[in-house]
């Protein structure tokens, strides 16, 4: 071969090197997208969402980044509107090239952004509650690319459920908005009632921005319910213990969904929610639990790390965005950015210790949690306790 050819030859290897590394010499950072409802009605779930990311973010690139790399976290506000959570989803996916994405904040929105974390096949690990948001219920199995941190909405109504029959109460009343938070939690209500040998006498439902529920608190009022359940998020669930305190029905004891996980809502309560119980995740309850428990020593240091930066207490819903890019970026750590292998990784993840539970993940359960995530909690002087 002459010299020139040679030549030639070189310079064709050293462009078709530079054309395939130039992607990865490139990718000087690790991109997680995030999708929170930072502002509109569910603002209460995003707002703390975004500051626990982007405190995460800070503190990985302070100590050094994943890898050597800087991770790049690019957080969009869908103001809780489908519309903007696809749009910003798609973006995060096609045009910022993330190599995996936490959120939506609401079950609704992660739902309606199932289809493109599928067809694109790119890992979305949500924050919102719905265990359909994890499940394709057609095929009977998760899916393939979409996992969430909270505890799922089947796992709340069993540990209600669990503490009203251990009350010896038998019959209860329902209530539940008509968002998709709302509708999947009354089916799971339903649908488990039964197997606690717990009889529905009466069922109520509200809107997402309704501002009275006294008439579905009266016709419940003469049902002969030994308990009440609501099933909602954002205003409404203190609006409607308002109702029932003004109603004079605070003989019947009055449960509320995971969804109730902030002490801002025992605030605006103003001494209506004394009394109540609901399930929520350790993460809650720091102070109180025992030196021993599991979860104990990353939700101590969350929540001084988070106090100290915000001057503001944490709570559940934080928590979900910490599991959520905690265990994406530990997956980038053990296999770089490649979308395929995340997804793997994260499915087979056993032992996560999380703010809201330890989690065991598995091709069978994309949430990886049970019922013992949840501690029960009632309202005690103005603060969550643990209940009886």
């Amino acid at each position: 071969m002459t010299q020139k050819k040679l030549s030639i030859a070189a310079m064709l290897s050293l462009f078709i090197l530079v054309v395939f590394l130039a992607p990865v010499l490139a990718a000087d950072t690790f991109k997680v997208g995030a999708v929170f409802s930072v502002t509109g009605r569910a603002s209460f779930l995003g707002d703390p969402e975004k500051k626990t990311a982007e405190m995460i973010a800070s503190q990985i690139n302070k100590a050094g980044g994943i890898n050597g790399k800087p991770l790049e976290l690019i957080v969009y506000d869908d103001e809780g509107d489908a519309t903007k959570c696809n749009l910003a989803v798609k973006k995060l996916i096609t045009q910022d090239n993330v190599c995996a994405i936490i959120g939506p904040s609401i079950s609704g929105l992660s739902l309606a952004v199932v289809p493109l974390a599928e067809e694109y096949e790119i890992p979305l690990v949500s924050c919102a509650a719905s265990y359909k948001i994890v499940l394709d219920e057609k095929a009977n199995k998760p899916y393939k690319w979409v996992f969430k941190t909270p505890q799922s909405d089947s796992l709340a109504v069993e540990a209600i459920y669990s503490h009203i029959k251990k009350r010896g109460i038998t019959k209860i009343a329902l209530l539940s908005a008509t968002d998709g938070f709302g509708a999947s939690g009354l089916a799971e209500l339903q649908r488990i009632a039964p197997q606690y040998g717990l009889e529905i006498v009466a069922e109520g439902k509200y809107g997402p921005e309704d501002q009275d529920m006294t008439t579905q608190l009266t016709k419940i009022k003469g049902s002969g319910a030994g308990a009440i359940v609501n099933w909602s998020i954002g205003p409404t669930q203190v609006v409607v213990l308002r109702n029932w305190r003004d109603l004079g029905m605070t003989s019947i004891p009055f449960y509320q969904s995971h969804g109730f996980g902030s002490t801002k809502n025992i605030e605006l309560a103003a001494g209506a929610a004394e009394g109540v119980y609901c399930p929520l995740g350790a993460v809650n309850v720091a102070e109180i639990l025992p030196e021993n428990h599991p979860q104990k020593k990353v939700i101590t240091a969350y929540q001084k790390d988070y106090l100290a930066m915000y001057k503001e207490p944490l709570n559940s819903f934080g928590g979900h965005a910490w599991d959520a890019l905690t265990l994406v970026v530990e997956a980038m750590q053990k296999v770089g950015c490649d979308k395929a292998k995340i997804r793997d990784y994260i499915e087979n993840r056993k032992g996560f210790i999380g703010q809201h539970g330890v989690f065991n993940f598995s091709p069978n359960d994309h949430n990886g949690l049970t019922k013992d995530a949840f501690q029960m909690i009632m309202v005690k002087n103005g603060a969550w306790a643990l209940a009886n």
